[in-house]
């Protein structure tokens, strides 16, 4: 026989794999982030319904309410999801800081174009294969240049 708490673990299995595939099919959540809460729904459907197998987990952790098990293996299970999204948070972080130092190398190196460019506007006389221009147009410009160091 099911008590409440089993049926309320039911319930919430049922509405989380429901909830989490609906995400997934309006594109809200990717099909990568929801596989944990996936399995966490369909573990608590599993145990919520198989009561020979709470009360296995229940007795090998040494808990007295079988059914409490059941919160403890969602609680686990949580913070797997959380592990996991920190793991991604912390790679996009660096991700993050990568790119905002290419950028501001690339500003930097426009800026530096730009004025070799007015000073020779603003000397005509000049000839264009100057040595000491920094301007070279038969060289192609690397823009990402120094970014190795930036990054270390």
């Amino acid at each position: 026989m099911l008590d409440r708490a089993m049926i309320f673990g039911l319930i919430a299995g049922i509405g989380t794999f429901i909830f989490v595939l609906e995400l997934v099919r309006r594109r809200r959540l990717k099909e990568e982030y929801s596989l944990l809460w996936l399995a966490t729904a369909a573990v608590l459907i599993i145990l919520s319904l198989s009561r020979p197998t709470l009360d296995t987990i229940a007795s090998t952790v040494g808990i007295i309410y079988p059914p409490s098990a059941l919160f403890l293996v969602a609680m686990v299970f949580v913070l797997f999801i959380l592990l996991h999204y920190s793991v991604v948070l912390t790679r996009l972080t660096q991700e993050n800081k990568e790119n905002a130092q290419q950028l501001a190398l690339m500003r930097f190196q426009i800026e530096q174009m730009q004025k070799a460019l007015a000073l020779r506007e603003d000397n005509p006389n000049k000839s264009q294969n100057d040595q000491n221009s920094r301007v070279n147009r038969d060289k192609p410009v690397v823009l990402t240049q120094g970014v190795d160091v930036l990054a270390q």
